[in-house]
């Protein structure tokens, strides 16, 4: 009796140490997984402005003829003379391209003749064809955009729209307003290490986000406009303005 008491005196005993050893290794565990390396995130942003250097416009050619031949023939009139004038005004050919050409026959309704008091339903009769060209122009003399413009207008375009003033080359502007953006975020993170009192270690993580396309300030941007029924008398003035290019970055530095 008495070497059973002592029996289970030891195994109560046993079962305490390792409940105790248990709790000791899981807490090690948790201190363990808890001693990641310290961090902190800034977020710096650049933002840089030029001078447009090119615009874009579109101009529509629309032509109607007896049939699909004719209203062909009648549109490539129209527009390479459009095109010739493009080229002696220093437009290069790889700068205009055709968007969108479109031939589709075109119909009227005839009312039939019926005799009195019956339902004659109208006859649907097709009526020649229509052709309608959209070309885009880059112009990289931005200043000459109104001359061009107009002379489009009294060759002949039927519409023109979508005048934009834009950068042709951005890379250049996209580095400066990305180092912009991590000048001020190294800055910042130097300032909150030191209010924290900590040190910076080393960049744990790096993440940009150059904002796209260009977006324009001031005068410049989208212009929308269409030919009156007579010419023009002088050339449009269009301000250009300025566009912004944005550089936001983050970046993760460890502390110690």
């Amino acid at each position: 009796m008495k070497a059973n008491k002592v029996l289970g005196s030891l195994a109560l005993f046993m079962v305490i140490v390792a409940l105790a050893s248990y709790s000791q290794y899981v807490m090690k565990q948790a201190e363990y997984l808890n001693m990641g390396p310290a961090t902190i995130s800034i977020t710096g942003e650049g933002e840089v402005t030029a001078v447009p250097d090119i615009g874009e416009f579109n101009f529509s050619v629309a032509t109607h003829g007896k049939d699909a031949t004719t209203a062909q023939e009648e549109s490539a009139t129209k527009i390479n003379a459009i095109l010739a004038y493009l080229g002696e005004n220093e437009v290069e050919k790889e700068d205009v391209k055709t968007e969108n050409y479109n031939l589709r026959p075109k119909y009227r309704y005839e009312q039939k003749i019926c005799e009195a008091g019956q339902f004659c339903p109208r006859e649907q009769v097709q009526d020649g064809f229509d052709v309608n060209q959209t070309v885009r122009v880059k112009v990289r003399d931005v200043d000459n955009s109104g001359t061009l413009i107009a002379g489009v207008g009294d060759l002949g375009a039927t519409n023109i729209s979508s005048l934009q003033f834009t950068i042709d080359d951005t890379d250049v502007l996209k580095e400066k307003a990305r180092e912009l953006a991590i000048a001020e975020a190294k800055e910042k993170a130097q300032i909150l290490a030191n209010d924290l009192g900590v040190r910076l270690v080393r960049i744990v993580s790096y993440h940009e986000n150059s904002g796209g396309q260009p977006y324009p300030y001031g005068m410049g941007g989208d212009v929308m406009m269409a030919k009156a029924e007579s010419s023009f008398d002088q050339a449009p003035s269009l301000p250009t303005g300025e566009n912004v290019i944005k550089s936001t970055v983050n970046i993760t530095y460890q502390v110690r």
